[in-house]
């Protein structure tokens, strides 16, 4: 009879003990597992601690315990877009993914900024900042993606138009996708599974 087969490896894999901020606790202890090729929304209300969990999987968070596995490259989208504004579009991602032109003009093309490549960041909508960020994520070609609320403040259509994009641009990638948010639609549109974190410290619910 033939071996059972070895359980596929995870994508992200964090054994979290707990987790404070400024000294305060923020996240009670969890275990959060997201398999390659799936998208978990993180759902809670404000200031449970959403932006903490997904920046310690980022890297960018050092008061906490335990242990995170993340093989491979990690890219992040922030709330709100984090770009070099004395540097154009096409500089954007050719500089901080060190990317060839070509491709960051395939990458703008893809996002539908093909004829913004030489306009500077203040010079852009937020929705094509957020096009932008979007851009420069997928062009690193990560096996994680985090995306901290990255719709919030758009207007409904542009919204569903974001998240028709970022459905688009995971197609045929075998990533996982941690999305934090607030909105019960952008979860049911985007994501496999919904988790909640609730209570002080947070606590994960399925």
């Amino acid at each position: 009879m033939p071996a059972p087969a070895a359980p596929s490896p995870a994508a992200i894999d964090l054994q979290l003990s707990g987790a404070t901020h400024q000294g305060a606790p923020v996240l009670a202890a969890m275990h959060l597992r997201v398999m390659p090729g799936e998208t978990v929304a993180l759902t809670g209300p404000s200031g449970v601690g959403k932006t903490t969990l997904l920046r310690i999987l980022a890297g960018l968070h050092a008061d906490w315990q335990g242990q995170c596995h993340l093989p491979g490259r990690v890219a992040m989208v922030f709330q709100e877009p984090v770009l070099l504004p004395w540097r154009s579009a096409l500089e954007n991602l050719t500089l901080t993914t060190d990317c060839s032109e070509a491709a960051a003009h395939l990458a703008l093309a893809q996002v539908g900024l093909t004829h913004r490549a030489r306009a500077f960041p203040g010079a852009l909508s937020l929705g094509q900042q957020r096009r932008l960020a979007l851009a420069r994520a997928f062009l690193v070609q990560p096996e994680v993606l985090l995306m901290d609320e990255p719709f919030v403040s758009l207007d409904p259509a542009l919204g569903a138009e974001m998240m028709a994009l970022v459905k688009d641009l995971r197609r045929g990638r075998d990533m996982a996708v941690v999305l934090v948010t607030h909105s019960a639609e952008e979860a049911a549109t985007l994501a496999h599974r919904t988790l909640r974190l609730e209570g002080r410290p947070a606590r994960l619910v399925a």
